[in-house]
């Protein structure tokens, strides 16, 4: 089931309770000659993705539109389509996504009981985004007409925003940010994309919220949201859609690409990062390429297929070398020196080619980075120096990788961390007991 943030969003601009709803959904079924006793938990039920039955839905219409004061329409209220209140059904007008959009965003500001822990989708929900995104039809007109008039400063702000929020996430970790940047979205980015605005300016305006949404959605991830993560990247892929950037909805695609590595579902991964790039073709930039490429050949690697593995190790390496600062958009600026090393390491790892792995690794540890991806990098490296029985060099890089991440609010860190200290602990290293300590430190930090 989908939480249905649709009718959560009504029920609070009503002010009603979920008690309320049942009882006056109770009398409106009086009114009709029908028994009904529902009471709060079954207002839960309905939020939480359960269709009522019968004719309740047409009841919930009548009495929120009484008390709004406006016609209220099952579409309205997520009941349009079975599961329609989370992931908008296909061929669903741009004006009814902002409205899905939207009200997922409200109910993950206020932090909603149903839309804690919601699973990620599997099967045609996961893959049926990716394809509308590549496929026709296209969105001919973005237009709107609505109360705030948009102009291009308003652009300029989502943009400063999307820059500050993916710095604080790589500074600070996913946790700390993500209430933040919902926050934000709720507060500036919604009202912008319900105003009045002409179609060249619609698609920059979409074009940006698609990059900000995209962080949301990364945020939610490093807070293992999963489901939450999967449906912000769903948003900004639709986004970016509308916005007619194909390298944009390359980029969302690639971050889907990452969760599904992360989950096990290495050949989505394959499938997608594949999709990305046939899709983009001449628009991706090298740097988004080059990832990818990379991200194709640690799923080929974790299937055991060797061959396709190396064939897009060298198409990453390829790519890596065009990369030309300052020609790349700000989306692929995570492409820093040493990251598709970084990613070729844990591929060569997975083949058992220790050698290649230790140099790739070596040489993403070097390279500049962001602390966050310094942690990441330290972390491949202490990894590979251990398979290759070298446990005091694994556990002097792992004390470092702790300090790197001492204050970060991440999840997927605490993970990284909670894994190299299982195998140095393993490891009966003489040094692993004090790189141990100062992993512990870093996990108590609170998440």
């Amino acid at each position: 089931m989908q939480p249905n943030t649709l009718l959560d969003a009504l029920l609070d601009e009503a002010g009603m309770s979920h008690a309320g709803l049942a009882a006056h959904v109770n009398q409106a079924g009086r009114a009709h000659g029908l028994e009904l006793r529902y009471e709060h938990t079954a207002v839960a039920r309905w939020l939480k993705g359960q269709r009522p039955r019968g004719r309740v839905p047409d009841l919930i219409c009548e009495v929120l539109g009484a008390r709004l004061r406006r016609p209220v329409t099952l579409d309205d209220i997520g009941l349009g389509v079975p599961g329609g209140g989370a992931v908008p059904p296909p061929g669903t007008p741009l004006s009814g996504f902002v409205e899905r959009a939207t009200a997922l965003w409200r109910s993950d500001e206020q932090q909603r009981p149903h839309l804690l822990g919601v699973a990620a989708a599997t099967g045609t929900p996961a893959v049926m985004p990716v394809w509308e995104w590549e496929n026709p039809p296209e969105d001919a007109d973005v237009s709107r007409g609505g109360r705030t008039r948009v102009g291009a400063g308003d652009l300029g702000t989502l943009r400063a925003a999307r820059a500050h929020y993916e710095l604080m996430y790589r500074r600070a970790g996913g946790v700390a940010t993500r209430s933040r940047i919902v926050g934000f979205l709720n507060a500036e980015t919604a009202p912008l994309l319900r105003g009045a605005y002409g179609d060249a300016l619609g698609r920059r305006l979409h074009r940006a919220a698609g990059g900000l949404v995209a962080v949301a959605g990364i945020c939610a991830y490093d807070s293992d949201e999963l489901g939450l993560a999967q449906r912000y990247f769903h948003q900004a892929l639709r986004l970016a859609k509308a916005s007619g950037v194909r390298g944009l909805g390359a980029y969302v695609v690639a971050l889907l690409v990452n969760q599904a590595l992360f989950t096990g579902e290495y050949r989505q991964a394959v499938a997608f990062a594949e999709t990305a790039l046939r899709a983009a073709r001449r628009r991706i930039t090298p740097a988004l390429a080059a990832d990818l490429h990379a991200m194709q050949a640690k799923a080929y690697a974790r299937l055991g297929d060797g061959p396709a593995a190396l064939r897009c190790i060298g198409r990453a390496e390829w790519e890596a070398q065009r990369i030309r600062p300052g020609c790349e958009p700000d989306e692929t600026g995570y492409v820093e020196p040493g990251l598709v090393n970084a990613q070729v390491a844990e591929a060569l790892l997975s083949l058992g080619d220790l050698p290649g792995a230790r140099e790739n690794a070596t040489a993403a540890a070097r390279a500049p980075a962001h602390d966050r991806g310094r942690v990441h990098r330290l972390a491949i490296l202490s990894q590979v120096q251990l398979r290759q029985g070298e446990a005091d060099g694994a556990a002097r890089t792992a004390a470092e990788m702790a300090e790197r991440a001492l204050g970060m609010e991440s999840r997927r860190l605490r993970g990284r961390l909670r894994e190299v200290r299982e195998r140095l602990v393993a490891s009966g290293s003489g040094d692993a007991e004090e790189a141990a300590g100062r992993i512990d430190a870093a996990l108590r930090v609170p998440v």
